[in-house]
């Protein structure tokens, strides 16, 4: 692939955005890669429900496969809007200091800031079906549950870093934090609900870990 076209998630193979990913620009960046592995914890999520429905479930599982794959789409899909977010953002750096600089830095600020914010509130969407499944979902599968709260924790951990930053970085522009609270409450409360779920994902991992892995037990 020509390296000077832009990579996506639907377009390019993995190895071409792995690849894109490696690269000194910041587009694909670590918010794109947030939302890949929220996409894989989605993908995950409805392999395991594929294994573990029954007849007497009353469609539960059928309804957790269902959110999971409709997920791993708008996962891919918010990893390729924050690639879009990314490059405003390294623009508005690179702009001669200045007023327009500032303004530009505030703008893109907020608006990876929002990105990285819906990305977060459906990673958090997807902790209960998950958890749903680590309890009564296929038990030969625990495994792959727990590689799902993996990917599903960076996915959470990913989004809360890049909110926070980018709200830090309106700074940049002459913003106090103080300020920036009052004027983002929304993207401030994000990051604390992202912290609280970070808590809530590693208490649900932790609660399998021994059916896992067993050999720890030895």
């Amino acid at each position: 692939m020509d390296s000077s076209e832009a990579v996506t998630t639907h377009d390019s193979t993995v190895d071409d955005w792995t690849r894109a990913l490696a690269e000194s620009t910041g587009s694909p960046g670590g918010g794109a890669g947030t939302g890949v592995m929220l996409a894989i914890a989605a993908s995950l999520t409805s392999m395991v429900a594929g294994y573990s429905e029954k007849e007497d479930d009353g469609g539960r599982v059928a309804s957790i496969k269902e959110r999971a794959q409709q997920l791993r789409r708008e996962a891919l899909k918010l990893a390729d809007d924050d690639s879009t977010a990314s490059r405003a953002f390294g623009a508005a750096f690179r702009l001669e200091p200045g007023p327009e600089r500032d303004g530009a830095i505030r703008n893109a600020s907020v608006e990876a800031a929002k990105a990285s914010a819906v990305l977060g509130e459906r990673a958090i969407d997807a902790i209960d079906d998950l958890a749903w499944l680590a309890d009564k979902g296929n038990p030969a599968l625990v495994a792959d549950v727990v590689v799902a709260f993996g990917a599903l924790r960076a996915a959470v951990a990913g989004a809360r870093t890049n909110v926070s930053f980018d709200l830090g970085s309106l700074r940049s522009a002459g913003t106090s934090l103080e300020d920036v609270r009052e004027q983002h409450p929304d993207l401030w409360a994000n990051v604390e609900r992202l912290t609280a779920a970070l808590d809530r994902i590693d208490g649900l991992a932790a609660r399998i870990d021994d059916r896992a892995a067993p050999t720890d037990s030895i």
